[in-house]
């Protein structure tokens, strides 16, 4: 429960459905106005009459009601039913030496609301006697009590709505979730205001409905490589129907597109698949390559013996060069490169070069005699 409780304070009104309707924006200004005309009034009280405790207290709770209930309710008739009764309870506590208080309060109660504050980025739309008078822009500017209201304050900055579509198919049949989000911002506060109801869930409403009808348009192959493209459209569709609502799209981007567990491993497997055979033609690809190769290589061989001769000779280096190496070598390159002989001479040279070194060192021939006698 208290989970609950912590998601709903993090939680605007206006997406909770919400929303209290204003005349006007009570802020820290009225507020300091609403408490100087109280106390002056007090003031002039205290010196007209003699001094009472209860008086004071009176005007003080009466300012600080008044500042309380305008700020959570700023509204023209919220103020004229609180500031009725506050004058007429001060009249009725104090009388008959109570008219400059209940003065007072009436006075407050209704100038202390008419100061207003629009910010730099706003436009605050004018009603008078419920009709349309003009935009107010940034800075103070004055209301007349109960004939004029404010309303909205309309932002003008880049807005952000965030909106998605759950269990949307697509046009090959596939459930999908998108989110995305809207940059649009308000160009024409009046057309906003006096012709939409709530633009800000016009705008997203209408985002969320271009979105779905996206989706059934599209392949998710698409929509997956293609999401520039898609938010693009999405886009165009929103800003050809707010442009008459004062409001521009600026722009669609598509966060993510959730699909199926199951699919997604599908996908997956058809991915690695894919690749498999990608592989498997390039190597094949290879093969043919080193084929074609060889048989133009073959070709030289053919009519050149003496290149096909050091070729096997080259070969044959090559691999002799590795230390405690075997050569398997066919019988016709040993005779045609006269391996045979080569390998015989090459013995006997390592044979009687170790003879030799035992003679130099003394140790007699009795025991390399054989070794002789065997290689002859």
């Amino acid at each position: 429960m208290s989970s609950i409780l912590e998601k709903l304070k993090t939680i605007p009104l206006e997406h909770l459905g919400i929303r209290i309707p204003t005349d006007l924006r009570f802020g820290p200004l009225n507020m300091a106005l609403l408490l100087a005309i109280c106390l002056a009034g007090l003031a002039i009280h205290l010196v007209v009459y003699p001094y009472f405790l209860q008086e004071v207290i009176t005007m003080i709770g009466a300012a600080l009601t008044m500042a309380v209930v305008f700020h959570l309710m700023p509204r023209w008739d919220s103020v004229l039913v609180l500031t009725t009764i506050l004058a007429l309870v001060t009249y009725l506590r104090h009388r008959p030496d109570s008219w400059i208080l209940m003065i007072t309060v009436v006075v407050a109660g209704m100038l202390s609301p008419t100061l207003q504050i629009a910010f730099q980025w706003e436009k605050a739309v004018l009603l008078r006697f419920g009709r349309f008078r003009g935009l107010r822009g940034s800075g103070v500017f004055f209301l007349f009590p109960l004939i004029e209201r404010i309303a909205d304050f309309v932002d003008q900055r880049i807005r952000v709505t965030d909106f998605r579509a759950e269990t949307t198919l697509t046009r090959d049949t596939v459930p999908v979730n998108v989110d995305a989000i809207a940059f649009w911002m308000v160009w024409d506060p009046e057309k906003s205001v006096l012709e939409v109801e709530n633009y800000s869930d016009a705008v997203a409403y209408s985002a969320q409905t271009a979105l779905r009808d996206a989706i059934g348009k599209n392949e998710l192959a698409e929509m997956l490589s293609q999401r520039e493209r898609l938010g693009r459209e999405i886009q165009q569709v929103l800003d050809h129907k707010t442009n008459a609502w004062g409001i521009t799209v600026q722009s669609v981007e598509i966060k993510d597109i959730i699909i199926p567990k199951a699919l997604e491993d599908a996908m997956s497997r058809k991915a690695q698949a894919e690749r498999e055979r990608q592989s498997r033609i390039i190597l094949s690809n290879a093969e043919t390559e080193i084929a074609a190769n060889f048989a133009a290589a073959s070709d030289h061989y053919r009519t050149n013996p003496v290149a096909l001769h050091l070729r096997a000779m080259n070969m044959v280096f090559e691999g002799l060069k590795q230390k405690g190496s075997m050569i398997i070598v066919p019988s016709t390159a040993v005779e045609t490169m006269g391996l045979g002989a080569l390998g015989g001479l090459t013995s006997f040279d390592r044979i009687y070069g170790q003879d030799k070194e035992s003679k130099d060192r003394g140790d007699g021939g009795n025991e390399t005699a054989p070794e002789e006698d065997n290689v002859v």
